[in-house]
């Protein structure tokens, strides 16, 4: 079967077209990653796709398609934490010490992603010596060549397409709970909505720095996603009054010296406890986003304390 048919659906013109349901955009998608669509009609549906915007049961159905595509391929964790930023704004991975901090308390998270436009400054794969053992990370090319070639279309069309949405929607460790970031506001409830149709129970999808699940201290945070399956809408409140963006230019952060204890930085300390404390929040370590903050910052103040963890 050739991927036509549903080029067709989505791309008949005004008045005739219409969005693909969940058991269509799964079994393109299935076609797709199985090499068995032509080039152009793939990139056809994704331009098209870009141009009228993304549907809910779409990014559910391509999503199901990926996770069946990849089954088994890594281990169960108890958070997922997609990487998918392009960089360009972006600074120091400080979400990587937010990661290992959630892992501190406990829990196993699993980071997978592909960051093609980062500084070294930025890289997170330079800063994986900082992640500890509970804290992996996979490599997009590595679980599936595949989608890393739909990812990298990109460079092709000069544009995202939906696909970034769904590499986010990916979830392949079968987590409980998962944490998104995403850089237009827009898309914090199209992926809420499109995990109540996979079946997610807990997620929080914030608008990160740079597109990265890490919040910005100085600002109010809005936390979309789900809760026992059930969508929600909560506030974060500022950590601290200072007024500066996430990631600036002239601003470095020295990543390693942080987590050491050799500098002092309130700023992406902040940024780090705040961001973790999301997370907890996610996987129900503290029943509220105030009691998650205190319970961050506690474990940065123990973080050389933790047994089996190197300082």
């Amino acid at each position: 079967m050739s991927l036509a048919p549903y080029v067709q659906i989505v791309a008949r013109g005004k008045g005739r077209s219409r969005a693909l349901s969940m058991v269509e955009a799964q079994e393109a998608m299935q076609l797709i990653l199985a090499g068995h669509a032509a080039p152009e009609a793939v990139g056809a549906l994704l331009m098209v796709l870009r141009l009228r915007g993304e549907e809910p049961q779409e990014i559910a159905g391509f999503t199901a398609a990926l996770r069946i595509h990849v089954q088994g391929k890594l281990p169960s964790a108890d958070l997922d934490w997609p990487c998918y930023a392009a960089g360009r704004s972006r600074g120091a991975p400080l979400f990587l010490l937010a990661a290992r901090l959630v892992s501190n308390a406990g829990y196993s998270v699993s980071m997978h992603g592909w960051n093609s436009h980062q500084s070294g400054a930025a890289s997170l794969r330079a800063a994986l010596d900082l992640a500890g053992p509970r804290v992996t990370y996979t490599a997009l090319e590595t679980i599936s060549p595949e989608a890393f070639s739909l990812l990298n279309l990109r460079d092709t069309f000069g544009l995202r397409s939906c696909f970034n949405t769904v590499l986010r929607m990916w979830n392949p460790s079968q987590a409980p709970a998962t944490v998104q970031g995403v850089f237009h506001p827009s898309y914090r409830g199209l992926q809420a909505q499109a995990a109540e149709m996979l079946g997610q129970q807990d997620m929080s999808i914030i608008k990160g720095g740079g597109g990265e699940f890490e919040r910005n201290p100085a600002k109010e945070v809005r936390v979309f996603g789900l809760r026992n399956g059930a969508h929600i809408q909560k506030t974060a409140a500022p950590i601290l009054s200072e007024t500066r963006r996430l990631h600036e230019v002239s601003r470095t952060v020295d990543i390693r010296g942080l987590w050491h204890g050799g500098i002092q930085d309130s700023f992406a300390k902040a940024t780090i406890t705040g961001t973790a404390a999301i997370g907890l929040w996610t996987l129900k370590a503290a029943p509220s986003l105030l009691a998650a903050q205190n319970m961050a910052e506690a474990l940065w103040d123990s973080r050389h304390n933790q047994r089996g963890l190197t300082a």
